[in-house]
């Protein structure tokens, strides 16, 4: 059973729209308005964490490996992260993670850093 999520756009933060899409990390990455795509090809470092989220949101990318280490994961230690399950590899990192809020928990997850240790793109079935 696939729950609905709400897609948020990563500029504005409004519900995101299908047809506003940009292609990102061979995936696509959903806009509120045509205006939002410009901004975020002019500074996509700004809003990468959160277009890192909308990837693994929307399922085109899946968790591999733990976020934080990058070690191998342990299904017993998971919390959910701005409403993705996400997986760690040890208490630790589950507990630094849960221990965040708001953006500092999607930045510890998601940045750039963490997306490319724990993340790969799906494969479609």
């Amino acid at each position: 059973e696939k729950k609905e999520v709400e897609i948020k756009c990563p500029v504005s933060g409004k519900k995101a729209d299908k047809q506003h899409a940009v292609a990102y990390k061979d995936a696509e990455v959903y806009f509120c308005c045509p205006n939002c795509p410009k901004a975020f090809k002019e500074n996509t470092a700004k809003f990468a964490t959160k277009a890192n989220h909308q990837l693994v949101l929307t399922e085109q990318y899946e968790q591999k490996k733990c976020p934080i280490s990058g070690a191998k994961l342990n299904p017993e230690q998971s919390t959910e992260v701005a409403g993705v399950e996400v997986q760690f590899c040890c208490g630790n990192c589950k507990g630094k993670v849960e221990k965040a809020e708001g953006d500092e928990q999607i930045n510890l997850v998601f940045a750039d850093k963490a997306f490319e240790k724990a993340y790969e793109k799906a494969e479609k079935e």
